[in-house]
């Protein structure tokens, strides 16, 4: 996380992922208030899906993101419960380089108040592959906008203090042999 701030947003390129067995883009509210908040905010929509919740689907789609140099942010929606077939979590936690803990924490503490002790049965979480942050929240159009409104807007703004995700992810690693090269010299990479 970065303490560095601007008078201005930068804005990130955000690619959004809904997972759900049953809505087409028509029916998907969820997704759709989080393209227009994305979009509000200003900052780019790169890419957006809808998916079946299947665990290899759903891995396959998010690796190809997090190795996308222009892609900042995920955020998905959909599959963070405890049916049968929710397996956002098991898809995306082997993902991760880091989990971001505060996020599933304080999404459900915020939670708390709207929905009372169900926000218990919320995977809601977090995460940073390859300098992407990743967010999953639940399906439903009001989880997502708590999520948005009172966590991802502040988090995603590089104007806001004391720290936010913008700095962080806005500087995906180089290509890897540009890197190596870096690191052990470029006599030794060819």
């Amino acid at each position: 996380m970065s303490s560095e701030r601007t008078s201005e947003l930068k804005p990130l390129n955000i690619a959004l992922l809904t997972i759900s067995d049953s809505r087409g883009e028509d029916e998907d509210s969820s997704g759709q208030f989080l393209e227009d908040s994305i979009l509000d905010a200003g900052h780019q929509l790169i890419s957006r899906r809808i998916l079946p919740d299947d665990v290899y689907l759903v891995r396959a789609a998010m690796s190809c993101w997090i190795a996308e140099p222009d892609v900042h942010v995920v955020i998905i929606t959909g599959g963070t419960g405890f049916h049968e077939r929710d397996s956002t979590p098991e898809a995306v936690a082997p993902l991760l380089d880091k989990t971001i803990e505060g996020f599933g924490e304080e999404f459900r503490r915020i939670s708390a108040s709207e929905i009372g002790t169900s926000t218990i049965q919320s995977r809601a979480f977090g995460g940073l592959a390859n300098h992407t942050a990743i967010f999953c929240l639940p399906g439903s159009t009001g989880a997502c906008r708590t999520g948005w409104n009172e966590i991802l807007s502040t988090q995603l703004d590089s104007r806001h203090g004391p720290c936010n995700f913008s700095a962080l992810v806005s500087r995906k690693p180089e290509r890897a042999v540009e890197r190596l090269q870096q690191v052990i010299g470029k006599r030794a990479v060819r």
